[in-house]
């Protein structure tokens, strides 16, 4: 099992960026895929993004394409999102996941999970 912190939610302006973090404990999490998902208010939680176990491939999804990106440092046992161009659609409690095997678009099929951070964007 891996226990999953993240850190760096907050209230910004559209526009503006944020660097979320993602610290892991517990197993090495060099055999885990990792991802970000988010969950706004009365909609369901849905992936950001996410990257395989060496780091070497990553998949965002449509919406935040070319304003996120999603890094890891296994010897840290850290994750991080890099969030730009922030828009109000983007508010939403975010959370880090992890997944032995291969990286998954669907919530359930993770092992792991943090307990989730704010985020939210103003117009």
């Amino acid at each position: 099992q891996v226990q999953l912190v993240e850190s760096g939610g907050g209230s910004v302006q559209a526009g503006g960026s944020l660097r979320l973090s993602c610290a892991a404990s517990g197993r090495t999490i060099t055999n885990y895929a990792m991802a970000w998902f988010r969950q706004a208010p009365g909609k369901e939680r849905e992936l950001v993004a996410a990257i395989t176990q060496s780091g070497g491939a990553t998949s965002y999804a449509n919406s935040v394409k070319g304003r996120i990106t999603i890094r890891r440092d296994n010897a840290k046992r850290t994750m991080s999102l890099q969030m730009t161009s922030l828009k109000p659609e983007d508010t939403a409690v975010y959370y880090c996941a992890a997944r032995l095997m291969g990286w998954n678009i669907l919530p359930t099929t993770y092992d792991d999970w943090g307990q989730g951070t704010q985020v939210t964007v103003s117009s």
